[in-house]
This record gives structure tokens, C-alpha cells and sequence, in this order.
């Protein structure tokens, strides 16, 4: 991508240029074709026909062109924080409800479980609210730094434009016309710098915001679940919630755990099937061993008292 945008740097195209007409020469002279050469009119007018209509699906764009069904694409950042925070949420409450489950009480393990469920969001929320945020200033950071290079050192720049297209085996004067091409414009060059030699694309707007909400959200979300079936049962049937609440996270992790890998592998196919299997026995795994821990503290510590 970066060297057609480069070539429509130094060469844009014109939208008027046409390929070139070509006369057939022949013994008898100049602009004489033999009879054999010679097109009627209505040959001529098709041929005309012919190429433009190649012309016409050569430069149709990929929008114009008929699509039986466009896939819908999804913020990869938004899936990422969605998937920290729901896979946290569906393992850290539900260890912490099934460990408090053996404790005997209901109630004990709705209140505790809710103030985890609200302490851990806000958390996990600001957490991935200020890491985002710390993103962003280093780009605003990276960005005053590369601004300055450009403005103090244009030869180590020029080295550094060499540097980024140097593995491709151009010619100097190929790569020697893109640099002096990028440093007559230095917002270009700015945006050059960041994009091929800092890869730092442009942080969104309100990125750090959407993340922490995303990721509080999807906390409390996942860790609600296992919670559910201590608020359908009296407080001496904590043990029956405990096992209804064991089976509802075995599917909704089975769940989690297939569709986060479906999302970015794919639904279809033998192979893809396959890693969404072992990404849903994957969380299973997971979240048994999390609630079997804290099982376990907890049968412990009451079993010495």
C-alpha cells in the first residue's frame, strides 16, 4: 500500500489518458492496410464498442461492482476489550460466588458477589481507561519528537525514508525521488514517519473512554451470570444454587469461548470449527480451575476452624 500510495505521489494518474491508437502499415505505404487488414464500418464500431466496455469493467470501482453480501466488520480494539473484560468476568466472580458457596449462605454470597462484581468493573474500567490513555500520550509524545527531527535533521530522516524501503531492493533514485518528494511536504512526511517507521496509526477519538466503558461492561456482564442462581433460591439452598450455577457457567464459557475465537477466525470450515473447540474447552479449563481454587481455600480454612 504504501508504494502505490507513493507512486500516486510522484505520477498521479489523468483520468483523461487513453491507450494509444495504433495505425497498421503495410508494403503498399503508409496509412494503406491490405484488404485483409481493412475493417468495415460496423466492425470498427463494434471493436470501439469492445473496448470500452473492457475499459469500463477494467476501471469500475470495487463499490460498482454487483456483491451478493458484505461482510460486517467490527473495531478490533472494541472486540479486545469486550473479550478482557467479559473472560474476566466470567472466571473472577464465579470463583469467588462458588468459593463463598460453602460457606453455607445465600445471602452471603449475593452481597459478596455483587460487591465484587461492582468494585472489579470499576477497576477493570478505569484500568483500561488510563492504559489507553497512556497510549495516546506517547503517540502525542512520538509526534513532537519525530516533528522535531524533521525540522532540526532532515538528513537523518532522509536516512531513515532509505532505512523503511530498503528491503524492497528499489533503486536510489527511485527511493531518492520519494524522499525528496515527502520532504517538500513535511505534514506528509510527519504522517509517513508515524505510520511506516513508528507504525503508530492516529489514536481514535474518545478511544480511552469507549475502552474503559467496554471493559466495565463487559465485566459486569460476565460476572452477573454465574450469580443468577442465588437469587432464585432460599438462603439454606446455597448448595443447589452452587450446582445450578456451575452448570449455567460450563455453557456460558463453552459459549464465550467459541464465539471470541469465531469472531476472529471464522465460523465456517473444518479448521476453523476446530480452534473454536479448543477455545471453548480452553475457557472451561480456566474457569474450573479458578472456582476449584477458591473451592478449595475455602473448604480448607473452615475445615481448620
Amino acid at each position: 500500500m504504501s508504494f502505490v500510495f507513493l507512486k500516486n505521489l510522484i505520477h498521479p494518474p489523468s483520468r483523461w489518458e487513453t491507450p494509444a491508437t495504433v495505425r497498421p502499415l503495410s508494403a503498399h505505404g503508409i496509412g494503406h492496410a491490405p484488404d485483409s487488414l481493412n475493417l468495415s464500418s460496423n466492425d470498427k464500431i463494434n471493436s470501439n464498442i469492445d473496448v470500452e466496455s473492457q475499459q469500463s469493467d477494467i476501471c469500475r470501482s470495487p463499490q460498482e461492482k454487483p456483491s451478493k453480501k458484505r461482510k460486517f466488520n467490527i473495531d478490533a480494539r472494541i472486540v479486545s476489550d469486550a473479550v478482557l473484560g467479559l473472560s474476566d468476568g466470567l472466571t473472577v466472580p464465579f470463583a469467588l460466588t462458588a468459593g463463598l458457596a460453602f460457606l453455607g449462605d445465600t445471602r452471603l454470597v449475593v452481597l459478596g458477589g455483587l460487591a465484587e462484581l461492582i468494585a472489579g468493573a470499576i477497576s477493570m474500567g478505569l484500568g483500561g481507561y488510563i492504559g489507553t490513555k497512556s497510549e495516546d500520550e506517547s503517540y502525542r509524545v512520538t509526534v513532537h519528537e519525530t516533528q522535531t527531527l524533521i525540522s532540526t535533521l532532515p538528513c537523518q530522516t532522509h536516512t531513515l525514508v532509505q532505512s523503511i524501503f530498503a528491503p524492497y531492493g528499489l533503486p536510489d533514485s527511485t527511493i531518492s525521488t520519494i524522499s525528496k518528494t515527502l520532504h517538500d511536504s513535511p505534514a506528509m512526511l510527519l504522517d509517513f514517519l508515524m505510520r511506516f517507521h513508528h507504525q503508530l496509526p492516529p489514536p481514535a477519538s474518545h478511544r480511552a473512554i469507549i475502552s474503559g466503558i467496554t471493559i466495565a461492561l463487559g465485566y459486569f456482564a460476565g460476572g452477573f451470570v454465574p450469580l443468577l442462581p442465588y437469587f432464585c433460591v432460599g438462603r439454606s439452598e446455597v448448595l443447589r444454587a452452587f450446582w445450578v450455577s456451575v452448570g449455567v457457567m460450563a455453557v456460558a464459557l463453552f459459549a464465550f469461548g467459541w464465539g471470541k475465537t469465531g469472531v476472529v477466525r471464522g465460523w465456517k470450515g473444518r479448521e476453523n470449527v476446530r480452534f473454536c473447540l479448543r477455545g471453548a474447552v480452553q475457557m472451561i479449563v480456566v474457569g474450573g480451575l479458578a472456582a476449584g481454587a477458591a473451592v478449595g481455600i475455602i473448604r480448607a480454612i473452615t475445615h481448620n476452624d
